[in-house]
């Protein structure tokens, strides 16, 4: 048995997990949660976790039943993300494998959403739809890459979201998007709103920047979330029509929403393909990803280097070569 604890801190969310052969052991997780109309800040987020993150450690391995003895390898999340909570977390681990006398291994936050994605839905090859606060992407495998097939051109659309949700200075808690789509479900009129896409690629710019300036509180939240995923289904269609694809694979924090999900199933059930997706326990950024995906990448023979164990605030999915799949 092989066991892997992980490190997550890329943005507001510290989270810590234990993975031992596919089994989550545990997961805790702790959100920096700003004011509203407030966006949080690198240092204030990085200050967040260095105060926890220990609290959050301890709670890991005593919901696991385990002993540092008992883990076989660190991971953490060397990047994309927020430089500061980053060099937080990745700090953190580096100093914990030390102490434990354990490898290290640094793993990007985008493939751990995929690994952890195909672990709890048991996905077999999917098109993935990766939607979050920092990332959209739509991606697919092949040739020992997650190759990304569209992605936006410039805003996620997770932060599309929260931008309009601090103009209209509603709660961050438990976050943003949530907030949102309560909203939205008590909307009844839609009006229409820019709708970019180009290609296999999408822009949030555009509609953010009409939102702010011509937006009605009651109206918007509907009308902007129906915008955004439409376009997030068009561009996994076309992917899925691309790659031959019979299922689709939401991950991501933004992957929560339900009326995303909704969405993407009648696509999917027209087409004659299957829809996975997660909860908020999975979805939502979380230490049990970044071991599922350190699982993955210590079994295939990889490990950091200590001198290697930087972080990057920039590292694409398509970065990663894939050891573990054939």
């Amino acid at each position: 048995m092989t066991v892997v604890i992980g490190f997550e801190g890329s943005a507001n969310k510290i989270g810590i997990g234990i993975i031992r052969d596919g089994e989550v052991l545990s997961n805790p997780r702790r959100t920096y949660i700003t004011p509203p109309g407030q966006g949080f800040m690198p240092s204030d987020t990085a200050r967040h976790h260095r105060a926890v993150i220990l609290t959050v450690l301890k709670e890991a391995l005593e919901q696991a039943g385990l002993k540092p003895a008992d883990i076989d390898c660190v991971a953490y999340t060397k990047g994309p993300g927020m430089g500061a909570p980053l060099v937080t977390v990745a700090l953190v681990a580096r100093t914990v494998a030390q102490l434990w006398g354990k490898p290290l291994l640094g793993v990007n936050h985008c493939i751990g959403h995929i690994e952890m994605g195909r672990l709890i839905t048991q996905a077999d090859n999917p098109t993935v739809l990766y939607v979050s606060g920092g990332n959209t992407q739509v991606i697919a495998y092949s040739e020992r890459r997650y190759r990304i097939f569209g992605e936006t051109i410039d805003i996620a659309v997770g932060n599309c979201l929260d931008r309009f949700a601090r103009v209209i200075k509603i709660s961050n808690d438990p976050s943003p998007g949530y907030n949102i789509e309560q909203m939205a479900k008590k909307g009844s009129q839609y009006v229409e709103l820019p709708y970019t896409v180009k290609g296999m690629d999408v822009s949030f710019s555009g509609i953010l920047s009409y939102i702010e300036v011509s937006y009605c509180p009651t109206i918007m939240p509907l009308s902007l979330q129906e915008t955004v995923f439409s376009m997030l289904v068009e561009i996994t269609e076309r992917a899925m029509a691309h790659c031959g694809s019979k299922e689709v694979l939401i991950v991501g924090g933004v992957g929560c929403n339900l009326r995303l999900q909704e969405m993407m199933g009648v696509m999917c059930k027209e087409r004659g393909a299957k829809l996975f997706a997660t909860d908020e326990r999975f979805c939502i950024d979380n230490g049990a990803m970044i071991a599922q995906a350190g699982w993955e990448m210590f079994r295939s023979g990889q490990v950091t280097e200590l001198e290697d164990s930087w972080i990057t605030q920039r590292y694409r999915t398509d970065e990663v070569e894939v050891t573990w799949r054939d």
